[in-house]
């Protein structure tokens, strides 16, 4: 998820040239985009209104699985202060709240996003210690080892350079901290592999699209992401070389979705 978006720019994420994502702009890869953040934001901003909505049942309901198995195997310690990327509408971020965290921020590039997650909590009417911020994942606005445990689920192949925000990670982190990444993954089964990609790429942006009412590209640019994103062990590499130890990956629901831990060293 990812300054806000131009005033210009329609809330369905379409604009004067054209929707962020187009089928001509996808058939490279985006990652290499040189206008890849300020897409990215237009597009979560376009599909906000409906992303919870599409979580739940375009991934059957397991994306909330994921993030509670994230949490526990992080293994919270009620000191323990929390930083979640990418944050979104704050599933992963309430979710910490819930596992007993003393605090958590979560931190958003889209402020449309944000604004949603704000909504959410008002209605909760906890007193969670959970607050929100506006931030860029590569360059975040908090000082050297401020937190305990870094998250961001399905949001670091949504950044510029992940290298970078590796790095933002871990120097947040405090000596021993942890981090935790969820990204989508494909399965090593021929067949379930076939299945998840026919689903991903050719049904759900169908059903997706039609559910936010969206002409933005986002439900084609989302499998076409994970497609041209690092592989999971790639991924890992990326984690050791950002300077963390302890790299370790989950895969969950047959590898669709791969938990990525690893230590502050």
């Amino acid at each position: 998820m990812h300054t806000t978006a131009p005033e210009s720019a329609p809330p369905d994420g379409s604009g004067p040239s054209g929707p962020s994502w187009s089928t001509a702009r996808l058939a490279s890869n985006p990652h290499e985009d040189a206008e890849k953040a300020r897409r990215v934001q237009s597009m979560f901003t376009s599909i906000a209104h409906a992303y919870d909505l599409n979580n739940r049942l375009h991934s059957m309901w397991m994306d909330q699985a994921w993030r509670r198995r994230a949490v526990r195997e992080v293994a919270l310690a009620p000191q323990d202060e929390v930083l979640d990327v990418a944050c979104g509408t704050g599933d992963l971020t309430e979710a910490f709240a819930r596992g007993g965290a003393r605090r958590v921020v979560g931190s958003d590039y889209t402020p449309a996003m944000l604004d949603l997650a704000r909504a959410k909590l008002a209605r909760r009417r906890t007193t969670w210690p959970i607050s929100y911020v506006e931030a860029d994942a590569q360059a975040l606005p908090f000082a050297d080892g401020s937190f305990d445990v870094v998250s961001i689920a399905f949001g670091i192949r949504n950044v510029t350079d992940t290298g970078k925000a590796l790095s933002e990670f871990r120097r947040v982190l405090r000596p021993g901290g942890r981090l935790a990444i969820l990204e989508f993954g494909q399965p090593a089964q021929p067949m379930l592999r076939w299945a998840n990609r026919l689903y991903t790429e050719r049904i759900m942006p169908v059903t997706a699209s039609l559910i936010a009412r969206d002409r933005s590209g986002a439900y084609a640019y989302l499998p076409r992401s994970v497609e041209t994103y690092l592989a999971p062990a790639a991924l890992a590499a990326a984690v050791g070389q950002a300077g963390f130890s302890s790299v370790r990956q989950v895969p969950m629901t047959f590898g669709v979705c791969v938990l990525t831990l690893a230590r502050a060293s």
